[in-house]
């Protein structure tokens, strides 16, 4: 059987109801730790953090997720409501961006190497090219074309399970040579001119980083 055929058999939850039948109530703790403004171990984590998810969709509910990292600390805080991602080069593809552009709703998760909470903070955002700010997140001399400012609607940290259940951060469980190198799967997945050899090198890591913080 197929899995048109198999499709048939699945019993899909269709309403909130079915699912609180299903999951039960949200626990006490869950239920209450939403906040809307930045207390100062948010800020601490923020500090800490070198990297973080931004999901976005735009008006009719395509979505995108982007990964953003820089050196630890580079979320800027404006306020106790508002933050700043610095925007640094890359493909130019910009799609959570454009998404933005239609509906500000984003949603973040700001992550520590080695630690399985993470923080969540969701709210609008805008696209900002020029404000006073920009200054301080200057790195290598880089100074961010633009930055993606966040009004907090919803900040939380949330707990460690995914984490614990991946083993993300336990280094005998990764398995990086598991897949080919990213210049292969270039090469079998897209249409390009250039060889395999060439493209081993331009997505090598000293290439890479030669371009980090490169206009």
């Amino acid at each position: 059987m197929g899995v048109k055929g198999e499709r048939m058999s699945w019993v899909e939850i269709e309403s909130e109801a079915e699912l609180r039948e299903l999951l039960g109530e949200v626990m006490p703790r869950a239920a209450t730790k939403e906040r809307t403004r930045l207390h100062e171990r948010d800020r601490q984590w923020l500090a800490t953090s070198p990297f973080c998810l931004i999901a976005t969709a735009d008006a009719d509910g395509n979505c995108d997720v982007s990964p953003k990292g820089d050196p630890a600390g580079f979320a800027h805080v404006i306020d106790d409501t508002m933050i700043a991602i610095p925007e640094r080069p890359g493909n130019r593809r910009a799609d959570g961006f454009r998404n933005i552009l239609s509906n500000p709703h984003v949603g973040l998760i700001f992550l520590i190497p080695g630690r399985n909470e993470t923080l969540r903070v969701n709210g609008r955002a805008r696209l900002v090219r020029e404000a006073p700010f920009f200054d301080e997140m200057i790195v290598k001399g880089h100074r961010p074309k633009l930055a993606l400012v966040v009004e907090i609607e919803q900040i939380m940290f949330h707990c460690a399970k995914a984490f614990m259940r991946s083993a993300l951060w336990r280094p005998e469980k990764w398995g990086p040579d598991a897949l080919p190198s990213h210049a292969t799967l270039v090469k079998e997945l897209q249409t390009t001119p250039e060889t395999l050899e060439e493209l081993e090198t331009y997505y090598s890591d000293a290439a890479y980083r030669k371009k980090l913080y490169e206009v």
